[in-house]
């Protein structure tokens, strides 16, 4: 996402010959399209107090009394917000959070970089905890659904191994595993395609980089990361194709917002760089007290599904299932969600609308 996004700063200036007015417009429309008029429906956009600083959450639901699916993004620095007008049907089955984490996005905004505080994985594993404990209180929901993707693993792990209790089910996807091996895929895979398509400068910047990932520094990843989006042929255009047209005419993002993430995607990559680089999951142990759940791209490149596959076979869990998402790479979810929410709907919430996970309301 940190790569993908990375146009956005570039793009801006456009809408300052001619493009405020159609902004305005595809805004008014997607704002309509948005609309949730059902009686128990909840839409909210605020900030909550978590770890001691103010955080942005937006809570959207056709019904307070579906499963909460709680959104960790990726990035690390990558606000999933953008993506709710894609996820407008899954809001009939769930009550959906998106969660802008310390220094990023419109929670950059609000605090500066200098008001972020700690930025570490682990102070973002306490915020998340904090986060779910207050959904737990304010949606009236004994427990909530924890869909992580890509770098939001790194925080969504943790968070169900500390605090189980809190959550009825984990939803991994983009898995992270091992960063390490992960990198090295990536970077051989696109060396091959580089090659193979005669593109000497794309093949020339990943030598000058190395084939070590302990070697890079935050610089030289993110060339790499933009070389592995170029030659991916299935999010080689998600950029203009689906996240430029999302983050450019949310309803919910003021231009100065959209400044945020741009700042965030290189304040939250820096700061993390040396934490996400050295991260293997199975340093958390692969015991689960929650049900466990893995949805893979089938191609995906920056985290390749076999890893996460390997990774999936050792976990122990009450219950377990891993599927591959058809036609997609990296942001499965939000490049075939139809596709996504139909595991959801057949293999996740079953289980978390079972007889013993209860509403408080209900018990």
């Amino acid at each position: 996402m940190h790569t993908l996004l990375a146009g956005v700063a570039g793009v801006l200036a456009a809408p300052v010959l001619g493009g405020l007015a159609y902004r305005a417009v595809r805004q008014r429309r997607i704002a309509r399209a948005l609309e949730i008029r059902a009686p128990n429906a909840i839409v909210e956009d605020r900030f909550v107090r978590l770890g001691g600083i103010d955080q942005w959450i937006g809570i959207r639901g056709e019904h307070r009394d579906n499963p909460v699916l709680l959104v960790l993004h990726g990035g690390p620095g990558s606000p999933y917000s953008m993506f709710t007008p894609v996820l407008r049907p899954w809001e009939e089955h769930f009550t959906i959070v998106q969660w802008e984490r310390r220094g990023v996005g419109k929670t950059l905004g609000r605090n500066g970089k200098a008001g972020s505080g700690e930025m570490t994985f682990d102070r973002m594993v306490d915020d998340g905890i904090e986060l779910a404990e207050l959904l737990r209180a304010h949606l009236g929901q004994d427990k909530v659904i924890l869909l992580a993707s890509s770098m939001g693993t790194v925080v969504g792990v943790s968070m169900v191994q500390r605090r189980p209790d809190l959550f009825s089910a984990y939803v991994g996807t983009d898995q992270n595993v091992n960063m390490a091996r992960s990198e090295a895929m990536s970077y051989e895979v696109t060396l091959e395609r580089l090659r193979a398509a005669g593109n000497a400068e794309g093949a020339a910047a990943l030598e000058a980089i190395g084939a070590d990932p302990s070697r890079w520094d935050v610089r030289g990843w993110s060339r790499k990361q933009r070389w592995v989006m170029k030659m991916d042929p299935v999010i080689r255009d998600l950029d203009r194709r689906l996240l430029l047209p999302l983050i450019l005419s949310s309803p919910t993002y003021t231009l100065r917002d959209i400044g945020h993430v741009v700042a965030g995607l290189d304040f939250a990559a820096a700061r993390l760089f040396d934490e996400f680089m050295s991260h293997d999951a199975r340093r958390l142990g692969t015991r689960f007290e929650v049900p466990f759940f893995i949805f893979q791209g089938e191609a995906d490149v920056f985290t390749p599904a076999s890893l996460a596959e390997e990774y999936f076979a050792e976990v122990e869990a009450p219950h377990k299932a891993f599927a591959l998402i058809r036609n997609a790479g990296h942001f499965a979810a939000f490049t075939q969600p139809d596709q996504f929410l139909t595991e959801l709907l057949t293999r996740v919430r079953p289980l978390v609308t079972a007889p013993g996970q209860r509403s408080l309301k209900a018990a």
